[in-house]
């Protein structure tokens, strides 16, 4: 067990120091020591990647910070210890999105849902990067795709839908989404942004019936 904590910290330290800068400007995780997989805890490691992505997000959007570069060593060496954990790749184009490597983020994305296409969490996060980059549209499509896998109620999910649909003109949806998000966790904020699109709709409903 000794054994497996020093070969970790090894290259979490080599990792660490040698080699942020090249991977911010290349944009990907490149091994310049071997690594033996199978001398690796994954569940160890898993713990150390989960403790860095959780301080990487406190990290300002478009900034690569140490902690930054340690989740994306840290989840790259998993992804090979464990091709078929979705959360890694998942969590991988989260990191890539943050520091604005689109490719990289969409491609663990579509890994994530090539690995298991039944599952809500890619599409969620791939309705995320669209969002996070005013195309609502294809966001849309993503947060659609992520509610027909969904198996249990969302919050997060239901609210964005409710707020796509409003910037996309669909009132109906929008209240629609944003009363079952609602229903999970009620707010003041959400209640009045309801509140707002009602009056949008009725409005709207009003000034079609004096048309015809």
């Amino acid at each position: 067990m000794r054994q497996l904590s020093t070969i970790i910290l090894v290259i979490f330290i080599f990792f660490s120091y040698c080699l942020p800068s090249y991977s911010a400007y290349k944009g990907e995780i490149t091994y310049s020591i071997p690594i033996e997989y199978k001398n690796l805890s994954e569940s160890e490691l898993k713990d150390k990647a989960e403790k860095y992505f959780y301080l990487a997000l406190k990290t300002p959007e478009g900034e690569l910070s140490e902690d930054v570069t340690n989740a994306l060593v840290a989840y790259s060496v998993l992804q090979h210890l464990n091709t078929e954990n979705i959360e890694y790749f998942v969590r991988v184009g989260i990191l890539y999105d943050r520091i604005n490597k689109d490719r990289q983020a969409k491609g663990n994305f579509s890994r994530a849902i090539g690995i298991n296409p039944s599952a809500a969490e890619p599409y969620f996060y791939f309705g995320e990067f669209y969002y996070k980059r005013g195309q609502y549209r294809q966001a849309l499509k993503y947060y659609n795709r992520a509610f027909e896998n969904l198996k249990s109620p969302n919050h997060d999910l239901y609210y964005k839908l409710g707020d796509v649909y409003e910037k996309l003109g669909d009132t109906k949806k929008a209240l629609e989404c944003l009363n079952m998000a609602k229903a999970q966790s009620p707010n003041d904020k959400l209640d009045a942004k309801i509140r707002l699109i009602e009056a949008i709709d009725e409005s709207n409903k009003t000034y079609y019936r004096g048309k015809f």
